[in-house]
């Protein structure tokens, strides 16, 4: 059994005596603390931390991080304050333990909520050092080591929460190591039989393999030392779960898969790995399209290396990676290559890079904290941030900005600033208008273009990729909405009192805090939302604030007595006022409000049979009048029948585009031989514009029939 003694031999390659002195003082420490605890597996809890601690010996971390590792479940599992830990140890490593304890001081009914909480605390303890994701990676690494002991569903829930959070962690800060060994460890607990062929398979096809990997190695090696250049030629295994993607995914049997040959090539130098790779273009010919140079662009994560795909004889596909020794300890090791340079007292610019750019990760994940609805929707985004492929961009200064495939106009624009994202309208890419839902190719240049005026819109939800982006849309449409709301709800409130002839300005002071208090109210703007999203009717709270104000109960008959007047509407009030699609209202229609919960007003015509069921209810329709100066555009729908001729849909958009209006949809469907119905949606600025549109079409020679639907 491995032992603290084994540790400390390890530990003195690397960390001085008195470092180690304290490693073992939080050893035996924990071993006191956990005394008469036994994991599932029935050795003592003291093996879990120990080996947590090895893991990271392994990767050379500082002392710091081996104490807490050690110490990691002191504060979740036995009677131990993190106030204590820091009296023993110093603050550093007690906010390393607390960081990477579990959170279970609250209770959840749902264990989905209770991870994402937990995952929301870790990402704080890492905003404030990041050393807590690398001892929480090497907790969970020994825990899916020995998951044997557990029962089968809770092996697949573990499994399948390390698979979408931790594996993708481990790969976004570099630690390769750590993520091939969770990735394949979960795909075992998950899928065992499929685990247990493939592993089969493989050991098979390595004995057939054997020979045919020497000589190619052998090649390799022998045009490097032909030419003089220095470097070591290895060969590279797939893991079980990359193995299994490409089969499910590509749709590729196992042989395909194992046909294909892959070496790494480590240097000493940035200037050999490109002249290492002339050689083997020299010595195979490279597949065309195939090569990545990720040494000039690295990928988030600080990866750097060559990558090409060569033809070998018979055509068989060799992929080789040439990277310098660094460069092969970062892509191992990742962030926590920085504390492996730091180690030995000088830190290399490759792994201080790599931490910099694990410190703005975690910044970035903070901000998505910051505008997620709750902890669910924030672990959503930080699933879909965890590491897609990569496309390069630049900006107009020539900053190379990195996003993941599928990536929009919107995304850039929320990569660069999220104040940019909500005001962009407009952008050019290589200098040409693009729309904003354009995906974008590595190499494009892009400019955004931005008004103070601006703000995000609700289907630029439907083609995002990033999640800052996402979370930073509903964060702006949810403010948005809430000001909005507040707005109405201050119109509809100050309409109500009017009868009383007074207003929310006038009535005396600590009236509506009484009102407030009364219904547990946080404060007015709550009130108001509430009224403008239609949870709360205008009139009801006028009543009840009158009656405070006079101390009295019951409806105040003068109240009932007198009529109100229309609200006016222009239609740029915003996501508080919608117009219904069942009957499209325009300027100029007689129309009346439905106060709908949560959404607000909903516009419709007088006439619209949907209303029929709530006439009889006073509190939800409201009187509505059109404003004098409106400058928008509103749908209205057509149905016409026409005859069926060539060149009908051209004839009928040249006729709407002289009219001034738009056709935003158009439908055709054929009645008979002779005859077609066309649905047409136009633009139209109001009803009077309509009828002229529609006067326009009747003098068509071919056009029968013209009804404006709308039920």
């Amino acid at each position: 059994m491995f032992t603290i003694d084994d540790l400390a031999d390890r530990l003195g390659g690397y960390l001085p005596q008195d470092e180690i002195r304290q490693v073992r003082r939080a050893f035996y420490y924990a071993e006191q603390a956990h005394d008469g605890q036994r994991r599932r597996s029935g050795e003592p809890y003291v093996t879990h931390p120990l080996a947590v601690a090895n893991i990271l010996a392994n990767m050379h971390m500082d002392y710091q991080s081996l104490m807490a590792a050690m110490l990691h479940d002191v504060i979740e599992d036995t009677g131990v304050s993190k106030k204590a830990l820091g009296e023993q140890f110093g603050k550093p490593v007690a906010e390393l333990v607390d960081g990477v304890s579990k959170l279970t001081q609250i209770t959840f009914e749902d264990k989905a909520v209770a991870q994402a909480e937990n995952f929301q605390k870790m990402v704080l303890a890492m905003s404030r050092d990041i050393r807590v994701i690398i001892v929480k990676l090497a907790d969970r690494l020994h825990n899916m080591r020995t998951l044997g002991a557990l029962r089968p569903e809770k092996k697949r829930r573990i499994a399948r929460e390390t698979l979408e959070i931790y594996a993708r962690i481990a790969s976004r800060l570099g630690i390769n190591t750590i993520r091939v060994e969770l990735e394949d460890l979960s795909f075992q607990a998950l899928y065992p039989m499929r685990a247990e062929r493939i592993k089969r398979a493989v050991s098979s096809a390595r004995g057939h393999r054997r020979s045919t990997i020497r000589q190619l190695q052998s090649s390799l090696q022998q045009s490097l030392d032909d030419e003089g250049l220095p470097g070591t030629v290895i060969g590279r295994q797939k893991h079980l779960l990359s193995i299994y993607r490409k089969m499910r995914d590509q749709r590729k049997s196992f042989a395909e898969i194992m046909d294909v040959f892959g070496f790494r090539i480590i240097t000493e130098d940035v200037d050999s790995c490109y002249r290492i790779l002339g050689v083997v273009h020299n010595l195979y010919k490279p597949v065309p399209g195939r090569f990545k140079d990720y040494i000039a662009i690295p990928k988030a994560n600080g990866y750097q290396s060559l990558h090409t795909t060569l033809f070998g004889r018979g055509g068989m596909p060799i992929e080789v990676q040439i990277r310098t020794r660094e460069m092969e300890a970062l892509a191992n090791n990742g962030i926590a290559a920085h504390w492996l340079y730091k180690a030995g007292q000088t830190e290399h610019p490759i792994a201080q890079g790599s931490h910099a750019r694990a410190r703005a990760w975690v910044k970035g994940l903070l901000e998505m904290q910051r505008h997620a609805g709750d902890s669910l929707e924030f672990i959503e985004h930080v699933k879909n941030d965890l590491f897609p492929d990569d496309i390069y961009v630049f900006t107009p200064k020539g900053d190379i900005m990195e996003l993941p495939q599928g990536a929009t106009v919107i995304d850039f624009a929320y990569s660069v600033h999220t104040d940019i994202g909500n005001s962009c309208i407009a952008c050019r890419i290589d200098r040409h208008l693009a729309p904003l839902s354009t995906r974008l190719e590595s190499g494009q240049t892009l400019e955004i273009i931005t008004a103070p005026g601006a703000r995000p819109n609700l289907a630029w939800l439907n083609f995002v990729v990033t999640a800052k982006a996402r979370s930073a849309i509903r964060h702006a449409l949810k403010h948005q909405q809430h000001t909005e709301a507040v707005q109405l709800g201050r119109r509809l409130l100050n309409k109500a009192l009017a009868p009383f002839e007074t207003s929310l300005e006038e009535l005396p002071e600590g009236l509506l805090d009484s009102l407030l208090k009364e219904h547990s109210l946080k404060g007015e703007e709550s009130l108001l939302e509430s009224i403008g999203l239609g949870t709360r009717v205008a009139h009801v709270v006028a009543r009840r604030l009158i009656d405070l104000q006079q101390g009295k109960t019951g409806e105040p008959a003068e109240y009932l007595a007198r009529a109100q007047g229309p609200i006016v509407i222009s239609g740029a009030e915003g996501m508080v006022i919608k117009f219904a699609r069942c009957c499209r209202p325009l300027p100029g229609d007689p129309v009346v409000g439905h106060l709908s919960a949560g959404k607000g007003i909903v516009v419709h015509r007088a006439e619209c049979r949907n209303l029929a069921e709530l006439r009889n209810d006073p509190d939800k329709l409201f009187a509505l009048e059109w404003s004098d100066d409106i400058d928008e555009d509103f749908p209205a729908a057509l149905r016409l029948e026409m005859e069926s001729r060539r060149g009908l849909v051209a004839e009928l958009a040249a006729l709407v585009t002289d009219a001034g209006a738009n056709i935003e949809r158009i439908g055709i469907e054929e009645r008979d031989a002779r005859l077609s119905i066309v649905n047409l949606i136009l633009a139209v600025r109001n009803r009077v514009h309509l009828a002229r549109i529609i006067k326009r079409l009747r003098n068509l020679a071919h056009v029968g029939r013209i009804t404006r639907l709308g039920n």
